[in-house]
């Protein structure tokens, strides 16, 4: 996953390497990854993953959330599972130590990968040379949060997300990427369930909501927390989406819809009335554009969809 924040820089070009990368790149190609370097091998297993971490000097921690797979079934089965195909041009975020990147060049993609850690960006390109020379890689060394654009317009969205970060990634890059029309990520159970939750649901929540006006998310399996190194302390789940043809609205009224979205959970066991009434201006007034909207104020958040809030933000808006 991610590592340290950098400042933001082009496509990682052929560049000459420090002493330290050197040797890096030297220890790549050396006996430690003799096996990743068997003919017919384009996956890392358990062993390249830990050489190419200590060669790095990358010690996974969990502030960090750094946690990779090590587990090339677990590779194949989320590629098969983003329905990518050869051709695709494809986004990762956090490519860590490349082990999903590899699965997704070995389709037949090309592959956009995002990547926070210096040393992380400047080894992925060395590693896939080694594993499948020539396979169709540019990685951009920043954070995936500060990104404002991508070369060759990906298409979907395949990423092993940060858990701490996970949320706030992904709807920033479904803002402001359209050509994104779809994707699977991998994330902390319990997150993924509230992504993809329906109203009434009792995880359902701010995320779920938001996540709904970009497109349809659904779970798509569970991942075993011994397929990660180090092992995580939490489960993992793979959470699918397939964007809305067309936006659902506007820019104004996502921005309104999602200031209503936030208040509504921030308070999520009070009517609507009383936690709308901080954007709304007060309880009174919140009912007024509610009981406009078609909305019953004691209504409370978990009973909405995104269209209820959309309806809210559209009667608000209305009397601006």
């Amino acid at each position: 996953m991610t590592g340290r924040h950098s400042a933001e820089e082009p496509a990682v070009p052929a560049v000459p390497l420090s002493p330290e990368l050197t040797a890096a790149a030297e220890l790549t190609e050396s006996a430690e990854l003799t096996e990743a370097a068997k003919p017919g091998k384009t996956l890392l297993g358990p062993a390249e993953i830990r050489d190419l971490a200590e060669m790095l000097g990358v010690n996974p921690t969990k502030k960090l959330g750094q946690n990779f797979v090590i587990d090339a079934n677990t590779v194949r089965r989320i590629v098969k599972v983003a329905t990518v195909s050869p051709g695709d041009t494809v986004l990762e975020v956090g490519p860590g130590l490349g082990s999903l990147t590899l699965g997704l060049l070995e389709i037949g993609a090309s592959v956009v990968a995002v990547e926070i850690d210096d040393r992380l960006a400047e080894q992925l390109p060395l590693t896939v040379e080694l594993m499948q020379p020539g396979a169709p890689l540019t990685v951009i060394r920043n954070d995936a949060l500060k990104i404002t654009e991508l070369p060759g317009d990906p298409s979907r969205l395949v990423a092993n997300l940060p858990y701490n970060v996970s949320v706030p990634v992904l709807l920033y890059l479904l803002e402001n990427f359209a050509s994104i029309r779809a994707g699977v990520v991998m994330v902390q159970a319990e997150v993924g369930e509230r992504l993809a939750a329906p109203p009434g649901n009792k995880v359902y929540g701010s995320p779920s909501v938001k996540a709904a006006w970009y497109g349809a998310f659904r779970t798509a399996g569970k991942v075993s927390r011994q397929v990660f190194w180090p092992v995580p302390g939490v489960d993992s789940i793979l959470i699918a989406f397939e964007r809305r043809a067309e936006p659902l609205e506007s820019e104004e009224l996502r921005r309104a819809t999602f200031a209503l979205v936030d208040a509504a959970f921030q308070q999520r066991r009070k009517m609507l009335r009383q936690s709308l009434s901080v954007v709304l201006g007060d309880s009174a007034t919140a009912s007024e554009v509610m009981t406009r909207a078609g909305i019953d104020p004691t209504t409370r958040g978990e009973q909405l969809t995104v269209d209820h809030f959309l309806a809210i933000a559209r009667a608000q808006l209305a009397t601006a």
